[in-house]
């Protein structure tokens, strides 16, 4: 028998990123509330950008990722980034 297995993404950097460290709170807010403190956060974070091409790759379509709302990451999504 045969089982097809997808290897799984290294996610080693998500330990060291800023937002592991205050919570996710501030990176997934109610809707309508405001993500400025969390793109405050991710500006300090030196993985940012690993973080961004994360939520870019694998389609992450809530929160704040690399800096960027959902809505953001749309936008740079159709421009081809």
């Amino acid at each position: 028998m045969h089982i097809d297995t997808f290897p799984s993404p290294d996610l080693a950097w998500q330990e060291e990123a800023l937002c592991a460290q205050t919570g996710g709170d501030f990176f997934f807010p109610d809707p309508g509330s405001s993500v400025r403190e969390a793109k405050r956060i991710c500006g300090l974070c030196p993985i940012r950008a690993t973080c961004l091409e994360y939520a870019l790759t694998n389609d992450m379509r809530f929160g704040v990722w690399g800096g960027l709302s959902e809505k953001e990451r749309l936008e740079l999504r159709r421009t081809g980034r």
